[in-house]
């Protein structure tokens, strides 16, 4: 699951006294060259930078972000207190960078934000007035109208970013809306109630909206001043050495052991001195705490923001003060947490989901998690060795997710590195749709997962050669997305590599250098690159398993398995007596031939049903 914040300082100028004459533009240039005149370009021309405040309403939070914008380079730095948060995003003019509400700092490098960072810059700097227009690509998407209004509409590619949508208020020809994806999220900004400062007019209201009303976020303008322009040091990127955790005794690492569950990692954590509680260990996702232990623990909850992950739907998050965690003998302290219902997963699991460890953990700690041994071990930064930690590969952080340049079959691509996510690898619908992967393999068509936005669908086949850095993984059992919303419908990574690939290493996160280690685990590793033989996706449910999808002409459909049955004994053994975890890892790794026997109900009616194990890729 990622939480990233919008950044929230969308500035749009134009003159104390715009143009009211409309006339159909028909070109890029004619609609650019309106927009300019109708800014008093000569008296922008003289200013360097932009202080602004504003205030913030959204998610059900309050309060107030600052933001400070070179206007000739577009560097911007915005920083914010909202409820319980605070933290930053900014661009130095070459990297993107985040502060998190827990105080650590990232350059934001991935490929989905780094883009958005040159987008936004090329917007505040505005360089589509320029005679190169910035180095953009620009297309008129043509006239649009929408609430009595008229727009004319450009279709923008920055430079170094990403495609946008400018719409451009026909009568004034002020920017009024801004239409961009950010990864898989389409954002629409719009912009209003322009006012005069100093000779020129600022948008006084912007409203970010993703198409759900209640997780729309308002800034107000407040206070607006122009000023000298400011040294390169005031956009870059800050050092901060975080105090906040510890290693009892001054220890130099603390080890402790992890179940391994569906290709996730589960482990005990302690917060705040009570428990211990297994909470799964996530690469790709944040601390977390559930809303059933928030009430237990007696914390409290602020916020509605809009958590997303695979599939199409949403969740809805609040914020909690957590004053303590512990993870074998380290400790953290004072953190933010995420209050995210978790615990909906519990059934998809088979296995109760409390709580998350996630980036913020991560970062605080050289993080090792040996496959092999099943152990975490988290080590002081200032004693970590990589001598002996394998082979190092660069990552880059798409917002809280760690992100490698490698290939798959020879086509070079950004994949995440994800410990939450099950399977070997996934690739996005956009990176498969690209490269027609599809149509280069026989592959079986079957849900292969569930995330925060429910089930997610893949074309299933036994993959080609992924590199990971320089390390080579041959034919692991690969995913191409099928999906049309969620984390892997649209973004401009190749995809996620997942358990089912990391699981063949000792895998340490060095997350201050931006590096990671991959050493190869000595012996056999079971449940390697094996798919599910039954063709079924199954379940936790009060009277057993619940069938929720069965795959087309595979072997449970020829058994005659529906999608709703409920499962109440497997061989004869109560389904209650049987944990998930184990009946998905014996229906993947059962000898082909095998013939496992479901008693189901469906309505009113008990039957058996043979299912004879078969290979499907």
């Amino acid at each position: 699951m990622r939480h990233t914040l919008t950044a929230f300082a969308l500035l749009a100028f134009a003159a104390a006294q715009a143009s009211s004459s409309a006339y159909a533009a028909s070109t890029p240039a004619e609609i650019l060259d309106a927009n300019k005149n109708a800014t008093a370009s000569k008296l922008w021309d003289s200013k360097a930078t932009l202080k602004v405040e504003y205030a913030y309403s959204g998610q059900g939070m309050t309060g107030k972000v600052t933001s400070l914008s070179d206007l000739k380079t577009g560097r911007y730095i915005d920083t914010f207190a909202i409820g319980p948060m605070t933290g930053a995003n900014a661009f130095d003019g070459v990297h993107g960078w985040a502060k998190d509400p827990s105080g650590t700092i990232t350059a934001q490098d991935g490929a989905d934000t780094l883009p958005y960072s040159f987008n936004e810059a090329y917007r505040r700097a505005n360089l589509w007035w320029r005679a190169d227009r910035g180095g953009a690509t620009i297309t008129v998407s043509g006239e649009k109208t929408d609430a009595g209004a008229t727009y004319d509409v450009l279709s923008v590619s920055p430079k170094s970013g990403e495609k946008f949508e400018a719409w451009f208020d026909a009568k004034t020809h002020l920017l009024s809306r801004v239409l961009e994806y950010q990864g898989p999220v389409l954002n629409t900004t719009t912009l209003s109630n322009y006012r005069g400062i100093d000779g020129v007019l600022l948008a006084g209201t912007s409203l970010t909206s993703t198409g759900d009303k209640k997780y729309d976020q308002t800034a107000t303008l407040t206070t607006a001043s122009f000023l000298p322009a400011q040294d390169a040091s005031a956009f870059a990127k800050p050092v901060v050495k975080l105090s906040d955790f510890s290693i009892a005794g001054n220890a130099k690492e603390t080890t402790f052991p992890f179940q391994l569950l569906n290709n996730h990692i589960y482990a005990n954590v302690s917060v705040n001195g009570k428990g211990p509680f297994l909470f799964i260990f996530d690469t790709g996702g944040v601390n977390v705490v559930t809303p059933p232990l928030v009430k237990q623990l007696g914390l409290k909850s602020e916020g509605k923001l809009e958590g997303r992950g695979a599939g199409d739907a949403t969740m809805e998050m609040g914020m909690t003060k957590v004053s303590s965690i512990q993870l074998g003998n380290a400790s953290i302290k004072d953190q933010l947490f995420i209050s995210a219902p978790l615990d909906q997963m519990s059934p998809i699991e088979g296995t109760e989901m409390i709580g998350m460890i996630g980036f913020e953990t991560f970062h605080r700690f050289v993080t090792r998690i040996d496959y092999g041994a099943k152990t975490i071990t988290l080590i002081d930064p200032k004693s970590f060795d990589p001598k002996d930690a394998g082979t190092p590969v660069k990552i880059a952080f798409n917002g809280n997710v760690p992100e490698a340049e490698g290939t798959y079959d020879g086509i070079p691509g950004k994949f995440m590195i994800d410990t939450g996510a099950r399977m070997a690898l996934s690739l996005t619908t956009t990176f498969s749709d690209k490269y027609n992967l599809r149509g280069k393999a026989s592959a079986v068509d079957a849900v292969t997962g569930w995330g925060v936005g429910g089930p997610t669908r893949s074309s299933v086949l036994r993959g080609g050669l992924l590199m990971i850095g320089s390390v080579e993984v041959d034919h692991p059992l690969t995913l191409l997305s099928t999906d049309k919303g969620g984390a892997m419908s649209k973004s401009e990574q190749a995809g996620n590599i997942g358990g089912g690939v990391l699981k063949r290493f000792i895998v340490t996160f060095d997350y201050e250098h931006s590096l990671m280690y991959l050493k190869s685990v000595q012996g056999p590793i079971a449940d390697l690159d094996t798919f599910d033989r039954a063709g079924a996706w199954i379940n936790r449910d009060d009277a057993g398993f619940k069938v929720v999808d069965v795959t087309a002409k595979g072997p449970a459909d020829t058994a005659g398995l529906k999608a709703g049955d409920i499962v109440v004994a497997v061989d004869g053994r109560p389904a209650k007596d049987l944990p998930l975890p184990e009946l998905r890892t014996r229906l993947r790794n059962d000898k082909p031939g095998t013939v496992v026997t479901f008693q189901v109900k469906h309505g009113n009616q008990t039957k058996d049903v043979a299912i004879m194990l078969r290979d499907q890729v």
